[in-house]
């Protein structure tokens, strides 16, 4: 049975802007950095010592670049996190809303990518 996700790609344009935006303004760690096929690399990232996300454009995906990824990411504190995301540069599409299931924002990445901030 499935026990659970090992990672999901994300769409870039370009792949070293890509893994500069999430490895100093995010925090992941890179867990593989390596060729796959003519001018990419597979950049698989994680963060607290698990995988989370690859960087990487299959070919003929290229149109996803600066979509809603659908990809929510969970922190202890969303107000907190985004005061200091923006410190770092991290653009907002929706500043810290509450609700009445929790708090949550959105926030760009370099390609314009959208994400889900929020809190579990």
């Amino acid at each position: 049975m499935i026990k659970a996700m090992k990672f999901a790609c994300i769409p870039v344009k370009d792949q070293q802007r890509a893994l500069e935006f999430y490895t100093r303004k995010l925090g992941f760690q890179v867990t593989t950095d390596q060729p796959m096929g003519p001018g990419q690399r597979w950049i698989e990232l994680g963060l607290n010592g698990g995988s989370g996300v690859v960087l990487f454009t299959p070919e003929g995906h290229e149109d996803r670049i600066g979509t809603f990824s659908g990809i929510s990411f969970v922190c202890d504190d969303v107000e907190k996190t985004h005061s200091e995301l923006v410190k770092r540069g991290v653009e907002f599409a929706q500043a810290p809303k509450k609700e009445p299931w929790g708090t949550s924002a959105i926030f760009k990445d370099s390609d314009g990518n959208t994400f889900v901030l929020s809190s579990k």
